[in-house]
């Protein structure tokens, strides 16, 4: 077990090597250039002078090869550079938006684990049933339904009963409190963004669950287990459900990854500065430093994210065992 965790943490160095000069040399295919949106903005006349400038002070104009091994470098050092728009650390600029987004996929996770689980679940048992119908309408329901979408239908619901019940309405907070500032205030504000988000990536793991569940009733143990006189209850969560998770923790683990950069609409609808809405502003402002950095910290998220998923293999199915 500890040879193949060995292996498996010296195979992530090529993976993250292989996507940091991925995104290095695709930025750098993309038209446009920081120090003319920069120069337009501030309103002066992009002289060609100023620009190259501003492409000196930038590093721009270093050799290729010389800008790769300083973004490879300060990725190691956990020195990632500045800005090339705003011109502050980029450890800052991250840092003050991953507590959030990592906080709301946190949750979301959550969120979609306590309802795929137990309505999976009950929809694999209660094959064929009414039951059964309105998990798989539930389920369908949630995947056609966008979550920012829910979460504007979950705004006005806010608005409109605490008008009516309290006679003026209520709003979550706009400006993101930590925690361990606030804990009330933070969860009213994150909360919401975590119901919606939840839903909507619950309804894929309920399916996934119900289906994989029912693919291991038909198994032989299974139905050595009820032969010997076990109790269904006891079959179904010692026996059946640990094994039917595997396909359902790599869809969480996966969506987990997803949430930590990809839900750019949906932080627009509740007004969170997350990582997501920091990806569009660096690329729509042609910011490499920044974008080569989120795009980095994503797919170290991801890769971990595999990682602590195949270690969860093993404990949910005994059968498996790493060489």
């Amino acid at each position: 077990m500890f040879q193949y965790i060995f292996k498996r943490l010296l195979l992530m160095i090529p993976t993250l090597i292989g996507a940091a000069i991925l995104i290095f040399f695709v930025l750098r295919l993309i038209p446009g250039d920081v120090c003319e949106l920069r120069l337009a903005g501030s309103g002066l006349y992009a002289d060609p002078e100023q620009i190259k400038l501003c492409r000196d002070n930038l590093g721009l104009n270093d050799p290729i090869l010389v800008q790769f091994w300083d973004f490879i470098f300060g990725f190691l050092t956990f020195d990632m550079g500045e800005s090339m728009w705003t011109g502050r650390a980029i450890t800052y600029e991250i840092g003050l938006r991953f507590q959030l987004s990592l906080q709301v996929a946190v949750m979301a996770t959550l969120v979609a684990i306590f309802i795929a689980i137990p309505l999976g679940t009950i929809s694999a048992v209660k094959q064929n049933t009414w039951i059964d119908y309105f998990v798989r309408a539930f389920s369908i329901a949630g995947i056609a339904m966008p979550s920012f979408w829910l979460g504007i239908i979950i705004i006005l619901g806010l608005l409109i009963s605490t008008q009516a019940m309290f006679g003026e309405p209520w709003m979550p907070p706009i400006q993101y409190v930590s925690p361990f500032e606030d804990l009330w205030a933070n969860l009213s504000q994150l909360i919401w963004p975590a119901v919606a988000t939840g839903y909507r990536y619950s309804a894929v793991a309920t399916r996934m669950t119900r289906s994989a569940l029912l693919e291991v009733l038909r198994e032989d143990y299974i139905r050595t287990a009820r032969a010997k006189g076990l109790v269904e209850k006891l079959i179904i969560n010692r026996h059946a459900l640990k094994n039917s998770l595997l396909p359902v923790v790599t869809v969480i683990g996966i969506e987990f990854a997803f949430l930590m950069g990809g839900l750019v609409v949906t932080e627009q609808v509740f007004n969170l500065n997350g990582l997501g809405k920091l990806f569009v502003e660096s690329v729509l402002n042609q910011d490499f430093t920044l974008t080569q950095a989120l795009v980095m910290v994503v797919v170290t998220v991801f890769v971990f994210t595999n990682f602590l998923v195949d270690i969860c293999y093993a404990w949910l199915d005994p059968r498996i065992r790493y060489a």
